[in-house]
């Protein structure tokens, strides 16, 4: 046995993402006692700037963005109970197509071993136990959420560790719900053309394709607190205007599927340390 602490390492690609994603996870095992190690892979200065000015416009200063975010970010952290914070600071690239996914320094510019190699040193530091990430389309298809999940899987290759590890993901049954929720709140919303409706349905999982179904019900007002923090990002998390109470409704399971386990512990499963306690 030992007294080292019960680990888990989640790595994202932004500012925000880690509550989007991983924020009831992250308070609820920070309530638990265990150590809670966020690696954010970007500055997130392809994000909105003061009063929403948007990348390309004028008056947009990507350096000053980042700064913004870093300290939205810590509050996060704050809210969440975060035990230790790492940040590889690489340019945030943008969206697919955008030019900032070519420019020097970008994320989805850099090499998956440079990466991967900074990311191993900080797992052979923390040894964590469980490793959470995206799957290999980013989630939704983000050059720096694709990019955050292949030099997670190569650093982890890089070391002797062997934690459980997961991808996030969203139930399909879910993500319907988000769409009506979604028109609910806008009812102006245009209906999608049917490639984007086709790519939107590709989104997430079958719901028995899930392995694992996290209850952090409990800690959804910390995870809208998180959000709330990144006030910068406001006008993209549409989540906010239901209210905490709706919120905590919708939002208080965290899903993910299991691609590494050496603990034999059964699935379905509802806890990402099981087996490990």
């Amino acid at each position: 046995m030992t007294d080292r602490p019960l680990t888990l390492m989640a790595v994202h690609a932004h500012p925000d993402d880690e509550a989007t994603g991983t924020g009831g996870v992250l308070a609820r095992y920070a309530a638990e006692g265990i150590r809670t190690v966020l690696v954010t892979c970007t500055d997130g200065g392809c994000g909105d700037g003061p009063g929403g000015v948007k990348p390309g416009d004028p008056g947009h200063d990507p350096a000053a963005v980042a700064l913004m975010r870093r300290q939205e970010l810590a509050a996060s952290c704050a809210v969440l109970g975060v035990s230790d914070l790492e940040m590889l600071d690489y340019a945030d690239s943008g969206m697919m197509g955008w030019p900032s996914n070519d420019a020097p320094g970008s994320f989805w510019r850099t090499p998956v071993q440079e990466g991967a190699a900074r990311l191993a040193e900080l797992m052979r530091h923390y040894r964590p136990d469980v490793v959470v990430t995206y799957d290999e389309n980013g989630f939704y298809g983000h050059p720096d959420h694709i990019q955050a999940h292949r030099i997670t899987m190569a650093a982890l290759e890089m070391t002797a560790l062997a934690p459980k590890v997961y991808w996030t993901t969203m139930p399909r049954s879910m993500m319907q719900r988000f769409g009506e929720i979604m028109r609910e709140f806008h009812e102006d919303m245009p209906e999608p053309d049917p490639a984007e409706a086709a790519a939107m349905a590709e989104i997430g999982l079958p719901d028995d394709e899930i392995t694992t179904w996290v209850d952090t019900t409990r800690f959804s007002g910390q995870k809208f607190d998180a959000l709330a923090a990144h006030a910068s990002q406001g006008e993209n998390i549409f989540f906010l205007k239901m209210g905490k109470e709706r919120f905590g409704e919708l939002m208080g399971m965290e899903t993910f599927v299991r691609v590494q386990d050496a603990t034999g512990a059964a699935i379905p499963e509802n806890d990402l340390f099981a087996g490990l306690r």
